[in-house]
């Protein structure tokens, strides 16, 4: 038998396959001059924001400003909630016990305490040791000297539970710690945590309404941009239009110059951001120092400086984007 094949088999299959080319080959062609047209179109917008320097320079630095200030409020608020909650980490309720308490009853109820489910450590204080304690840390130990008796009390220090460290669970504990007959008093201040929390709160609604408010204000900069870019290549848009261009052709310039505008002015605002941050960090340390407070601002993380970034470019593209929409509709061959 030959080992060559028949001519016509070859034939066949080479007219076959170059029919398959032909059939392939156009919608591969479209694909490419589409995103062809789109690098194209990219560079062209970038070209022409070079080319007028300044004025892109501007409102890179506009909507970087805009940017930065919101983003700069929520993480100076994020550091100050971080801080309050660890302050509310560290709350502790202090047990005052009647006086006729002996030390074995007091140790017996702390016992009982610690059972609790909502209380982590209770440490037990006796009225000796917190006298020794007073009259080291007061200065007043000649006057403690002249006491017939020692008027401190038995003291328990509650810690409570990870879960119970809240305002609900801290009123739950103290209530039902005030309910013990051996217990004279109980004292936990959560009040100035409670307005804090509440402060905190107000503001993280200002900071938002401002950023929403800025948003807009950045999207009317790239609007007002955009236009001006449509009104001087007016000219370029009319005979787009007369040679058949479709709408999609002729907006796409525009809306990657308004994700070029987000694209910088996002960089700018991280910019900022990161200036500020290290501006502020050494001040900042040695006030907290001086509380003896672990208060640190917060900087941004990888993925906040991205979505940073992305929400700029959105805000770009949504801008050029509803430029486009109201003002090139407007523009019509005659």
């Amino acid at each position: 038998m030959s080992s060559n094949k028949h001519p016509r088999t070859e034939t066949r299959r080479a007219s076959q396959k170059r029919g398959a080319n032909r059939s392939h080959s156009p919608v591969r062609e479209a694909i490419e001059s589409y995103f062809g047209h789109h690098r194209k179109v990219a560079r062209d917008s970038v070209r022409r924001m070079l080319q007028v320097p300044v004025a892109s320079l501007m409102t890179w630095t506009v909507m970087g400003v805009a940017l930065a200030l919101p983003v700069g409020l929520l993480l100076l608020l994020t550091s100050l909630q971080g801080v309050s909650a660890g302050w509310e980490s560290a709350a502790r309720v202090t047990v005052y016990l009647h006086d006729d308490v002996t030390e074995e009853d007091a140790d017996r109820l702390r016992l009982d305490i610690a059972t609790r489910a909502d209380v982590q450590e209770v440490e037990l204080i006796d009225k000796t040791s917190a006298l020794a304690e007073f009259r080291a840390s007061s200065g007043l130990s000649q006057a403690l000297d002249y006491l017939a008796e020692n008027p401190l009390p038995h003291t328990l220090l509650v810690t409570p539970e990870e879960g119970a460290r809240n305002e609900l669970g801290m009123q739950a504990l103290v209530a039902a710690l005030e309910d013990l007959r051996a217990v004279a008093r109980v004292q936990v201040d959560l009040g100035w945590l409670q307005r804090l929390n509440a402060i905190t709160e107000l503001l993280g609604r200002g900071v938002w309404a401002l950023a929403v408010l800025l948003a807009v204000a950045v999207i009317l900069v790239i609007g007002n941009t955009i236009r001006l870019a449509i009104e001087s290549r007016r000219d370029e848009i009319l005979v787009a239009k007369l040679v058949g261009g479709t709408d999609a052709f002729v907006r796409r310039p525009f809306l990657y110059t308004g994700i070029w505008f987000g694209l910088g002015g996002g960089v700018v605002a991280f910019i900022l951001l990161q200036l500020t941050l290290w501006w502020l960090t050494g001040p900042v340390e040695r006030l907290a120092g001086l509380y003896r407070s672990n208060f640190s601002l917060t900087g941004l993380s990888f993925e906040g400086s991205l979505l940073l970034i992305l929400g700029a470019v959105l805000l770009g593209w949504l801008g050029a984007w509803l430029a486009v929409k109201r003002h090139l509709d407007a523009i019509e061959p005659g």
